[in-house]
């Protein structure tokens, strides 16, 4: 998610750095005939320790400052572990799993290594002297390929599955991202919290918000509107699968209106703590 801040739609070009899809196809490998599945469990107890859920706001955060040397340890063991999967043999279901909880880990992983910061941003470990941010370091290693986070995101996930709800699943570490989930993604579950995920965030003010003149939506609509239909046209029919009743008849009315009116786009960068 390396990416410069983009302006709005309808008055200005926009200015993006956001990554594109681009296949990467070594990682095209799968066995549809694989019944293995991957356990999960050791990040599923991070998860479940330190992801802190009900905040009046709707933000899940991460209680990083809390987290402690034993189970910090237990989930660079994991992170150990997944880089030693044969992931080119799993099914595609275990595969996009194992992505998806792969991205997160590292992510946690990596605020963990450079705690304390006030945003993941603030981790100047790669990209160009301009723009120096965490996504083009390389911080895991599968199937003996050292990848970055960027890899994983936008050379693998995004070609591969081609599914804008992976935008709701991996998280960045920041309040305008998507909640980091409670529990873990599986071969199993992935498609039910994958569109549980797209629902929560869709129809919370951070992804859409009617409550000025014009809309104000998530940036991530922005930067990856080819993922989202190519254009607002195409943001807006998204949003009209997830939102609810009332959030879906102001979408509606916008659209009635021809897109008239400029459309904001907005992102959080600060850190998903307590």
């Amino acid at each position: 998610m390396g990416f410069l801040v983009a302006i709005a739609f309808g008055i200005t070009a926009v200015v993006s750095a956001a990554p594109q899809a681009e296949l990467w196809p070594r990682w095209e490998a799968h066995d549809t005939t694989s019944t293995r599945t991957i356990d999960h469990s050791e990040w599923g107890d991070f998860l479940a320790a330190y992801v802190v859920t009900g905040h009046p706001d709707g933000v899940n955060r991460v209680a990083y400052r809390d987290v402690t040397s034993s189970d910090r340890a237990r989930l660079q063991g994991y992170i150990a572990r997944m880089e030693s999967v044969p992931v080119s043999g799993l099914n595609r279901d275990e595969q996009l799993a194992f992505w998806t909880n792969l991205y997160n880990a590292v992510t946690v992983e990596l605020i963990l290594e450079h705690s304390p910061v006030s945003s993941i941003r603030d981790i100047n470990i790669s990209g160009p002297l301009y723009n120096r941010h965490p996504w083009e370091a390389e911080l895991v290693t599968v199937e003996n390929v050292a990848l970055t986070l960027n890899d994983i995101e936008h050379r693998i996930m995004r070609p591969i599955w081609g599914d804008p709800r992976i935008h709701y699943a991996v998280n960045c570490a920041s309040i305008g991202c998507p909640n980091l989930q409670p529990e873990p993604f599986t071969g199993a579950n992935w498609e039910r919290m994958y569109e549980a995920a797209a629902r929560e965030y869709v129809n919370h003010r951070r992804g859409v918000d009617l409550s000025e003149r014009n809309p104000v939506l998530s940036s991530i609509y922005d930067w990856y509107t080819e993922d989202f239909g190519g254009d607002i046209a195409g943001v807006i029919d998204h949003l009209l699968e997830y939102a609810e009743p009332e959030l879906a008849e102001g979408l509606r009315s916008f659209a009635d209106g021809g897109y008239r009116g400029r459309v904001r786009y907005e992102y959080d960068w600060t850190l998903n703590e307590p």
